[in-house]
């Protein structure tokens, strides 16, 4: 028999738990949120406890966001275990982070035997679930149902078969008012002002045109006039913004009345440029009526939804045939989020995306490591715990004698109150010399506690996993691990002053047009290689570079000086470029593995970038051929470095391997 575990009549779910368990049903199915609670109910009876459970995770790589991943994380690591603020709000946790840490949990318990499901395996779901093969000595699935063999039996569908991209090309200046007097950090400044074009209204509404035009006339009529389309946005506010937009397009072609759209966001976003009010799911979607989301989005009355990190995995919508992507996307993400589409209804034979973001070669890649068999390349390396306790240990703002202390509380499950007020003197230390190299304008002091504070992040992280798959046999380091897991929330990011003045930014040249059209071809006979966790920790310290956001603008054209081109071919081949090599895998792990400076004179940038030209897909070839005739990639080497390509890469690799 089977019985589902919900809310009902106000009936505790542990208690509902407690009785099925009790009458011994065979099945009991619960959703990611109840599952820890049927945990505590069999901790609490040894009667039960006794008996011999499977636990089948259906959907592993399905997620939770915002609030409902906190209360996971607490209700899993207790007290302190919530997520760092700097992971945002729409920080997410996964149904194998929950297995895994229920494992660690109950290890050395024969009775519990874990079961999981999932297209889009991570490295370290491998390493925790697999069994170990007889010839590699590698953990591999206990069997395989590829995505190849799926498609070719027609249970999903190929997502990449009408695969499109749109190229940007933009020139941006100074306001006359302000030209040439900003100084600001060069690196930071670049991700900064692409920010800014990202949100400017012109691009959004641009976009909008874009795919509305397409979702009317090439989606539209698909499954009878039921097509249903999601708009993938890179932040909250892009969100908000796109949801204006898109009702303002509908509204001024006389399309409100037969089409609408939904929005997708955790909490509240600020946006005095949109509105005086904060905004949120329930002020942007009047039309919910108190409906859930994907409840509403079912029906006739919405055809359009636009997601900020939700639904991106684990939603299911038949209805779902184009998506329109205006985020980055890499690995195992871009994998699961596209495949929103390949679900099968009847008359559903076509699936279209349109990519504003992403170069094909990196999408095709992701999806080439699950087409057939994806397996663990990499272990991951234990010693990186020791070398990252060794570093925090280092900076000597944590004293020893509050290690203890902290543990002991955990341990017998004590107030948040009174943890954190054990590791207040250590919070105190921290920010006291955030302030004072602030105060000094000490960039290297700045750096260098950002970088402890990312150090204590990523061994929380590392350990968590590590520890259930390696006993460090150390009872000093698990204490440091207690310690550091209620630290980190208590020197969660405070940097006033790290953004620049975008105020004086002009929008004075924009073109979006498309680079490619047609389908992504999968190859067969190719497996696919996933990484453990390694190389974890903070980067040595990034010497600030310091200039005139004047200089950080005018460098793309310093690259192309004494070409014949035009700002729009400039712009254009040089962010198609950027764009692959931040998706070079090469030029990733090297970022992920070396300061600032030691990447900046790595041989390796000038030899993917002898390459990259040739192998992109782009549209403006006479910008390309001036490049390869001129040589000069010691200077395109510079531009890229000076826009946050370091940054860019170790940003791609982390999102690559989510939660690692």
């Amino acid at each position: 028999m089977f019985i589902s575990v919900t809310h009902q009549g106000g009936e505790s779910k542990s208690k509902q738990l407690s009785d099925a368990l009790t009458k011994g049903e065979a099945i009991i199915g619960v959703t990611l949120q109840t599952f820890p609670f049927a945990l505590e109910v069999l901790r609490e009876s040894p009667a039960l406890a006794a008996r011999n459970y499977a636990v089948i995770a259906d959907e592993a790589h399905s997620s939770q966001s915002g609030e409902a991943a906190k209360k996971l994380r607490e209700l899993l690591g207790g007290p302190g275990a919530a997520p760092p603020s700097e992971e945002g709000p729409d920080a997410q946790v996964d149904a194998e982070d929950v297995l895994a840490q229920v494992m660690a949990a109950r290890a050395g318990q024969t009775s519990i035997s874990f079961f999981a499901f999932t297209a889009t395996p991570k490295g370290k779901t491998l390493e925790l679930f697999g069994r170990r093969g007889p010839q590699t000595g590698k953990p591999a699935p206990f069997d395989l149902y590829s995505m190849k063999q799926a498609i070719e039996e027609g249970f999903i569908l190929d997502v990449l078969q009408n695969y499109m991209t749109y190229d940007l090309a933009f020139q941006l200046a100074q306001h006359d008012a302000v030209q040439g007097d900003t100084q600001v950090d060069t690196a930071r400044a670049g991700s900064q002002v692409m920010r800014w074009v990202q949100l400017h209204p012109y691009n959004i509404a641009q976009k909008v045109e874009v795919i509305l035009g397409h979702y009317l006339n090439v989606v539209s009529g698909e499954l009878g006039g039921r097509a249903k389309a999601m708009v993938v946005t890179g932040s909250r506010q892009e969100a908000v913004r796109y949801k204006l937009a898109i009702d303002k397009y509908l509204a001024d072609n006389g399309l409100a009345t037969r089409y609408s759209a939904l929005v997708a966001f955790s909490g509240t976003v600020e946006d005095p440029e949109s509105g005086p009010d904060e905004f949120s799911e329930a002020t942007m979607n009047p039309g919910l009526k108190g409906r859930a989301l994907e409840e509403a989005f079912v029906g006739d009355e919405f055809q359009v939804m636009i997601v900020a990190n939700k639904f991106q995995t684990g939603f299911d919508q038949p209805l779902l045939v184009a998506m329109y992507v205006d985020k980055r996307l890499s690995g195992i993400t871009a994998v699961q989020t596209l495949s929103r589409l390949n679900r099968v209804i009847p008359g559903k034979a076509n699936t279209y995306v349109l990519d504003f973001a992403n170069q094909p070669d990196a999408i095709l890649s992701a999806f080439q490591d699950y087409y057939e068999d994806a397996v663990l390349f990499t272990p991951s390396d234990p010693d990186i715990i020791h070398d990252m306790l060794a570093k925090i240990r280092a900076a000597g703002i944590i004293d020893t004698a509050e290690i203890d202390p902290v543990a002991e509380e955990v341990t017998r499950q004590g107030s948040h109150t009174r943890l954190y007020s054990l590791v207040k003197t250590s919070r105190d230390r921290f920010y006291d010399r955030l302030r004072a190299a602030r105060g000094a304008d000490d960039d290297i002091g700045q750096q260098t506690l950002r970088d402890f504070r990312g150090t204590v992040n990523n061994f929380v992280r590392a350990y968590d996993f590590l520890s259930q798959i390696i006993d460090y046999e150390s009872v000093d380091v698990e204490k440091w691990a207690i310690f550091l897991k209620v630290y980190r929330g208590a020197i969660r990011a405070d940097q006033p002053g790290d953004g620049i003045d975008t105020s004086g930014l002009v929008l004075t040249h924009y073109k979006l047009t498309r680079a490619s059209d047609g389908g992504l071809n999968l190859s067969t006979g190719q497996q696919g290689q996933l990484l453990g966790v390694t190389a974890v920790g903070s980067s040595q310290v990034r010497a600030t570079k310091y200039g005139l956001l004047e200089e950080v603008l005018q460098r793309i054209n310093d690259l192309f000086a004494g070409s014949d081109l035009d700002e729009v071919d400039r712009a254009n081949a040089f962010g198609s470029i950027s764009n692959h090599a931040v998706n070079s895998a090469r030029l990733q792990a090297e970022a992920m593995a070396n300061s600032p400076s030691d990447f900046a004179s790595s041989p390796s940038i000038i030899e993917e970038l002898e390459d990259i030209p040739y192998r992109a897909d782009l549209g403006h070839q006479a910008a390309i051929k001036h490049l390869v005739t001129t040589g000069n990639y010691g200077l395109l080497a510079e531009a890229l470095l000076a826009q946050g390509l370091y940054e860019s890469l170790r940003r791609a690799a982390q999102a690559a391997e989510p939660n690692a």
